[in-house]
């Protein structure tokens, strides 16, 4: 059972391979049947629509965990802040950890509500430039449990990608719940519809963290999603008095950059703890302008570099294609 359990999760063929439904691996899912006849795949009607919608966004990064509590919504968080720093980009953020949504209070939008128009549901806007949406704005207390099997989840991340007036978007970034599951094969199907750059993976430095990332990375591969590269969050702390560094999470196998070499995967950079970070967080401020010297908010900015360079040179490329 062991080994048959492992090749089917190892060797799904996919929504849109021929051998949908009928590959060995196929053998006891319970989406078997639609496969086979050919309605798992997306609807073209909503690939259109989606299309249609998400048109104007230039560039779309998906920021991905292998586990809970590396930090990635806070690097999600960050980044947007960071990008929308420049205030002639406008940056969106849209958060689909539907369990788990805790965008609304990093970005200091707790209580707000979804308006809707014309043009669909606006999302909720810190500065003029940054524009969030999540499942918290939904809920009647932050306190509330999103208790949801999965394809209502599913349609519900579908509905924020067609029905949100997103507008005109130079970066697109979606925050993702921990793991390999529901929302992460929806988010990349319904993606598929436009352009994608890539995926940044936050990880910690010890083991127990780079083992669920290697995981990250294998799905990535197996549904085509670039990577754009891994970031070792919580890397060492830095004494602010003293300016020498201590490693709370000793990285025991080499922590990220091994795991970046052995992978073939571009290390983005590392960033240390600094209690700030947290105390931001929870006041729903950025990090990167209440500590604009600190050695970590220099972290952030070099990755952020790293990562409009990346998304710069993916666009250049295709355009000299078409």
């Amino acid at each position: 059972l062991a080994a048959q359990l492992s090749l089917s999760l190892a060797e799904c063929p996919g929504t849109g391979s021929a051998q949908a439904g009928r590959a060995a691996a196929c053998q006891g899912c319970p989406n078997q049947g639609l496969c086979a006849a050919g309605k798992a795949g997306p609807d073209p009607a909503e690939v259109a629509e989606l299309r249609a919608r998400l048109r104007a966004v230039r560039h779309t990064v998906l920021v991905l965990s292998g586990k809970g509590g590396v930090g990635k919504s806070t690097f999600s968080a960050l980044l947007a802040h960071g990008l929308a720093a420049d205030e002639s980009k406008q940056v969106a953020l849209l958060d689909i950890d539907i369990c788990g949504p805790s965008i609304p209070k990093m970005m200091g939008l707790e209580g707000e509500q979804v308006h809707q128009s014309g043009s669909g549901w606006s999302p909720v806007y810190v500065e003029e430039n940054l524009g969030v949406m999540s499942v918290g704005f939904l809920l009647s207390s932050p306190d509330d449990a999103v208790i949801w099997r999965g394809p209502k989840k599913n349609g519900l991340i579908k509905q924020f990608l067609r029905d949100v007036d997103w507008g005109e978007v130079d970066y697109l970034i979606v925050d993702t719940p921990p793991g390999t599951s529901d929302e992460h094969l929806s988010i990349v199907q319904y993606l598929s519809a436009t352009h994608v750059d890539g995926a940044i993976i936050v990880t910690t430095p010890q083991e127990v963290s780079l083992q669920d990332v290697r995981k990250e990375i294998n799905f990535c591969r197996k549904v085509k999603l670039p990577i754009i590269g891994v970031v070792e969050n919580m890397s060492g702390f830095v004494c602010p008095k003293c300016k020498n560094e201590s490693q709370i999470f000793p990285p025991t196998t080499g922590g990220a950059e091994k795991m970046c070499q052995n992978l073939n995967v571009s290390l983005l950079g590392k960033v240390p703890l600094d209690p700030q970070i947290g105390k931001s967080c929870d006041s729903g401020q950025s990090f990167l302008a209440e500590a604009p010297e600190s050695p970590a908010t220099l972290s952030y900015r070099n990755i952020i570099q790293r990562i409009q360079e990346y998304c710069e040179q993916q666009r250049f490329q295709e355009e000299k294609i078409m």
